[in-house]
């Protein structure tokens, strides 16, 4: 067996062995047969939860109530899952129960669109029973049977179909985009952990413009977190260059600058982005109004660092539609800074309380803030006897001011 399937193929292997059919399964033969870069590989078997555990020596339980165990081959995971027919979707989400089955032209039946539902064999052989092979040479997303339906057990699926526009750059089927557009509103019924994840990989796809264009044109943004009380400002939204982009916060950053959010921290959290990336995109908001108000100054760059340079770079690119400064240059202006962090100033908090003979307080924060900016600007040398005379200097002048 091949490339990525070789580990996976030891399951199959021993699956087959004992008398149970097994078969690599859903993404992983799409995107072999599209040539792409292949992620997990996923097994679907005839045999039960309890037979997988029997056979295979490290195994994890991630769900054996729906089928699914983890199998360890040289610590690399496979999900196994039974063949399996599932009842009534209580939540639009996930089915009531399952019941374990042994065809797998059925267990295919309950996958969302046809070029999902494919298996292969160990010898590469495809089985398509709901054409997906078709699909795939058409670029086309199409439900497995009527997508009203579909849509309906898994709401989710209407994200999932806006994503794989912008990873493959398919279209999708008339009758499957009109069933997106009628049931939309499922979405309201999908937690928003799981609508972010989606739309994240929306934004950070190939083809990102793609399905931000079908959110808008379908109306499905309306049921997304916000995003109806920026109705106006998100055919600005499709008008840049997503693709320029390479994180999650350079998307969430772009979003919240392009729709002219008043109160990105809010918004964000809306979303239920973790704490890490609201900081982080908020601090980009900051940079990128500084540098389109007052240019590349040494106080940006020293507070933006190296690591960040490069994303702060591609956001402006893509907000001005053009690249105003190298990057290079960027870099070899950081590189010049006096100082690259308040710990390599020569002076410290308790130098500046010492030489003032005041209480600490924030006062104290403020001053060195002050230190630094005047060292960064060229004004001050980074040097303990000059940087004392500055702030003695400071003090006696607000003292007389006062």
């Amino acid at each position: 067996m091949f490339g990525p399937f070789k580990k996976a193929s030891v399951i199959l292997n021993k699956l087959q062995t004992h008398g149970h059919e097994a078969y690599f399964v859903g993404g992983a033969v799409r995107d072999f047969l599209l040539q792409r870069q292949i992620g997990d590989v996923d097994i679907a078997t005839s045999a039960t939860p309890t037979d997988i555990l029997s056979l295979f020596e490290h195994t994890v339980d991630v769900g054996i109530e729906h089928g699914t165990i983890i199998v360890l081959i040289d610590s690399i995971p496979f999900e196994v899952t039974t063949f399996r027919a599932e009842d009534q979707y209580e939540d639009y989400r996930r089915p009531s129960k399952v019941a374990f089955i042994k065809s797998l032209k059925d267990d295919l039946q309950r996958r969302d669109f046809t070029m999902n539902a494919m298996a292969m064999t160990l010898s590469g052989e495809i089985i398509d029973p709901f054409n997906g092979k078709h699909a795939i040479s058409e670029g086309l997303i199409e439900t497995v049977g009527n997508p009203s339906e579909r849509f309906n057990e898994d709401a989710l699926r209407i994200m999932r179909g806006v994503r794989f526009v912008s990873q493959l750059n398919f279209k999708l089927a008339p009758q499957t985009k009109e069933a997106m557009k009628t049931h939309g509103y499922l979405l309201s019924k999908i937690s928003v952990e799981r609508i972010t994840t989606e739309f994240e990989k929306i934004i950070t796809s190939q083809f990102p413009n793609k399905g931000l264009s079908l959110l808008l044109d379908s109306n499905l943004y309306q049921y997304l977190p916000t995003l109806k009380d920026y109705s106006n400002q998100l055919t600005e939204v499709i008008r840049v260059d997503w693709s320029r982009l390479n994180s999650n916060v350079e998307g969430w950053t772009l979003l919240t600058y392009i729709l002219e959010v008043k109160n990105p921290q809010t918004f964000l959290k809306a979303w239920k982005l973790s704490n890490k990336t609201i900081n982080a995109v908020l601090k980009n908001l900051t940079s990128i109004e500084d540098i389109l108000s007052k240019g590349w100054t040494n106080l940006t760059l020293y507070r933006i660092g190296l690591v960040n340079l490069p994303q702060i770079h591609r956001l402006l690119a893509v907000i001005q539609n053009k690249v105003t400064t190298s990057i290079d240059f960027l870099t070899d202006r950081y590189q010049g800074l006096v100082i690259k962090s308040r710990d390599e100033l020569v002076i410290n908090g308790v130098d500046v309380i010492n030489w003032s003979e005041k209480k600490a307080g924030p006062w104290v924060s403020e001053a060195l803030s002050a230190v630094e900016l005047a060292v960064l600007d060229g004004q001050l040398e980074n040097d303990r006897e000059k940087i004392k005379e500055w702030l003695l200097h400071c003090n006696r002048k607000s003292e007389k001011n006062y």
